[in-house]
């Protein structure tokens, strides 16, 4: 099973997009200052996920989201997240 997650940074409100087989791990990796990418940027809280059975979609997936169009799919799909 592949993961593609979203991380917000409880810091400056960014997204983090990425893509694991142990969505648990990663996330605490993240938190641990253990990821160069986000060591910055924590704490974090996992905010979105989804599951692939397959490598390569998810991280084509992954790709989409990190585009403004996955960005604005993100949005759309949180906006109770992000208004609240």
């Amino acid at each position: 099973m592949q993961y593609v997650y979203v991380l917000q940074s409880k810091k400056d409100g960014d997204l983090y997009t990425g893509c694991t087989k142990d969505l648990k791990r990663r996330f605490e990796l993240h938190n641990a200052k253990k990821v160069p990418a986000t060591a910055r940027r924590t704490p974090l809280r996992l905010i979105y996920y989804e599951a692939y059975l397959n490598m390569y979609d998810a991280y084509k997936r992954e790709s989409y989201l990190k585009t403004q169009w996955g960005r604005n799919y993100l949005k759309k799909t949180l906006k109770n997240f992000f208004n609240s």
